[in-house]
């Protein structure tokens, strides 16, 4: 199924944190895993249990994309961070989930 992948405003900034190489990096990944089959299961894509960030989230090495898929076709992302050992940074600040 394809998807139409949209960021909220918060997840352009958390783009805008990192460089030109790893925008690029991200949004492929993006492309490629989202807009088809967002809503399947796989080793990158994941449902999470409840918390206040995403239902979903994409690996992509140590980066994190978390996103919700709304009725449709519709995927929102709504957060983009990086994973450094056991932690969630966003905008270079730790966050829990």
């Amino acid at each position: 199924m394809k998807f139409d992948v949209r960021f909220v405003p918060s997840a352009d900034e958390d783009l805008a944190h990192y460089h030109a190489r790893e925008q690029k990096i991200i949004l492929d990944a993006i492309e490629k895993f989202l807009e088809a089959d967002a809503n399947v299961e796989s080793k990158r894509r994941r449902q999470l249990r409840p918390n206040p960030l995403a239902p979903w989230e994409l690996r992509i090495g140590d980066y994190r994309v978390f996103y919700e898929i709304n009725p449709g076709t519709l995927v929102r992302v709504l957060a983009v961070g990086h994973k450094a050992h056991n932690n969630l940074l966003i905008r270079g600040e730790r966050l829990e989930i």
